[in-house]
């Protein structure tokens, strides 16, 4: 088994010669790598091989796509297969196809190729590296078929890029435990789900319900195995756990992110928030060490606005920013917030939700480590991105009321269309949003309500949902669209109403906490990548108070989240544990 020394030290030759079989019958990827010598991680040599592939021309990028055989393909059968290809296809249990499994993979395996003129490629072993399902493959074989070519191009590589992860993890013999802990923790509290919901296999966990109220005993629980001194559900629902410093009396460290989800969610939103600093608590108790300050690590019960429309409700009751009005509100079923939280054990008074208010004097910051939920640092390969900022954004809702009237009868000129008076406002947006470069703009919901296939609609209800880096930006771009609003109607001869819904403002990380991130994410050896979130995060809330900074993981199948395709592997989340907890050292030795 090699070091990373040894490679260091090796010359060109017997690098290349020590990387073998980690590319597919593609050794000229070592082969450039070499000249990138020294290596002071594993972590930095994985990325300097994926920058080699990157700086490769197109034809030598899709060489050495076409070097992976097909899986349970004629090579596979007749046993012509690398030690290494052998090896994960039969960990993924390929070897063992039923017939009809055998020619559904082979039918799509054509069908594919056929489609993109290169063989399809999956890192079999998986996010966890412990191998995917035969259903698992042939679910992702169906679902590729039908992507984009140029997106799976790029997909194909990534995947290229996984299996070489794992090959030079067993090679150097590295296991990431940490990774492995959290991922396991991830997928174990998705089996919290609400009945509607699990019966199909799928995530929904919403405020205080049975399934939220079990994963909240879920996370106290793993606190307390993990070590922290004191574990509590507060008031609002939230899952406190305490590891006191050396110094009782220096500020702590906060740090935290939501458990709730959305509706048919994905497993790692929010939830790597609160496991990833656990994760590190864990070892540090092993350890026997403390830091210099205390660490708290909050689950926080509510951040989606799904069962009632109070967004951020769980980290706003850190700030004080919890609404009274909200204990009022109903959910679909008619039950109070009020209720629920009595349901729950809650006291549902205010006096003991404005006492979770935090002094911010006594804390040193609020640091969030989050699934990115987009595709920037998939596209460049890179496992962390540090946050510089949380964008500004506005939802409204609205409703353009023209006049219905048949379809068949009504001339072109009589007509007041409401929704084509909708369609040319998204038009219009999408041009905005795109004016800024940075900005975007999106209209998600679109109704006819009792719309019929002969009759020219006469109301139309829609969404805006704005986003910029700053509000000045933002609140140009509602402007800009408000008016042009204004003048579609106006033109069209149709009223409209227009209401705002939510409005936050942006969220620009604290210097000096980013410069941590920035440090720790360097001495893994990984490139610092910077980049805004366009999605909205506790810290926003958290950042009202006290300074802030995030640091985002990369996400599987193009960074998709809210979405059970949502994914992170056990390599990226470990490569997260260490820099939270070199985050902790240094803040530690400043």
């Amino acid at each position: 088994m090699p070091t990373l020394a040894e490679l260091n030290a090796a010359s060109a030759s017997a690098f290349t010669d020590l990387l073998d079989g980690v590319y597919e019958h593609s050794r000229w990827i070592a082969a450039r790598t070499w000249a990138a010598r020294p290596f002071a991680t594993l972590a930095a040599l994985k990325a300097a091989l994926v920058q080699t592939v990157r700086q490769a021309s197109r034809d030598e990028q899709l060489g050495l796509i076409r070097a992976h055989p097909e899986l349970a393909g004629k090579a596979a059968v007749a046993g012509q297969l690398t030690a290494e290809s052998t090896d994960e296809q039969s960990r993924a249990g390929l070897s063992h196809c039923t017939p009809d499994e055998f020619a559904r993979i082979n039918a799509l395996n054509a069908e594919y190729t056929a489609r993109f003129g290169w063989p399809f490629i999956l890192a079999v072993r998986g996010p966890r590296g412990a191998g995917l399902s035969r259903a698992q493959i042939i679910a992702t074989l169906e679902r590729r078929t039908d992507n984009p070519p140029d997106f799976e191009f790029a997909e194909a590589l990534r995947q290229i890029h996984r299996i070489a992860e794992l090959r030079l993890n067993d090679k150097f013999g590295f296991v990431p435990e940490q990774g492995n802990r959290v991922w396991d923790w991830c997928e174990h509290l998705a089996t919290h789900s609400e009945p509607a919901w699990k019966e199909r296999g799928e995530l929904t966990t919403t405020y205080l319900t049975d399934a939220h109220r079990a994963a909240a005993a879920e996370i106290a629980a793993t606190m307390r195995e993990c070590g922290f001194d004191t574990v509590d559900i507060d008031a609002v629902g939230n899952v406190v756990g305490v590891y006191p410093g050396s110094d009782p009396a220096a500020p702590r460290l906060l740090t935290g992110s939501h458990y709730d989800t959305v509706r048919n969610a994905g497993k790692y939103d929010g939830r790597i928030g609160h496991f990833i600093p656990m994760a590190c608590v864990r070892a540090m108790h092993r350890a026997g060490r403390r830091l210099p300050f205390g660490l708290e690590v909050v689950a926080f019960a509510e951040e989606e606005g799904q069962r009632y429309k109070a967004t951020f409700l769980g980290s706003g009751a850190l700030t004080g920013a919890f609404n009274p009005a909200w204990l009022d509100q109903q959910d679909r079923d008619g039950i109070s917030m009020r209720d629920a939280m009595r349901h729950a054990g809650l006291p549902a008074d205010l006096p003991a939700i404005a006492a979770l208010r935090r002094d911010a004097a006594r804390y040193l910051g609020f640091v969030e480590v989050h699934i990115e939920q987009g595709p920037v640092l998939g596209a460049l390969d890179l496992p962390l991105g540090i946050v510089t900022s949380i964008n500004a954004s506005v939802r409204c809702v609205g409703e353009i009321i023209g006049m219905a009237s048949h379809a068949g009868t009504t001339p072109m000129n009589a007509r007041r269309d409401a929704a084509c008076a909708a369609a040319e406002l998204a038009l219009f947006l999408e041009r905005r949003a795109a004016a800024d470069g940075d900005s975007v703009g999106t209209v998600g919901l679109l109704e006819v309500p009792g719309g019929s296939i002969n009759v020219v609609p006469g109301r139309c209800r829609f969404s805006l949902d704005i986003r910029a880096p700053n509000n000045a930006q933002r609140d140009a771009v509602l402007a800009d669209t408000r008016t042009e609003l204004a003048a579609i109607c106006a033109r069209r001869k149709l009223r409209f109403t227009l209401e705002q819904t939510m409005r936050e403002q942006a969220a620009t990380s604290d210097p000096a906490l980013q410069q941590h991130w920035e440090r720790s994410v360097a001495a893994l050896g990984l490139p610092l990548h910077h980049l805004p979130s366009g999605a909205g995060h506790d810290a926003m809330m958290l950042h009202t108070v006290m300074p802030q900074a995030m640091l985002f993981v990369r996400g599987e199948n193009a960074g998709i989240s809210h979405n059970p395709l949502e994914s992170s592997t056990a390599d990226d989340l470990d490569l997260a544990c260490a820099a939270f907890q070199h985050l902790l050292d240094t803040l530690a030795a400043s």
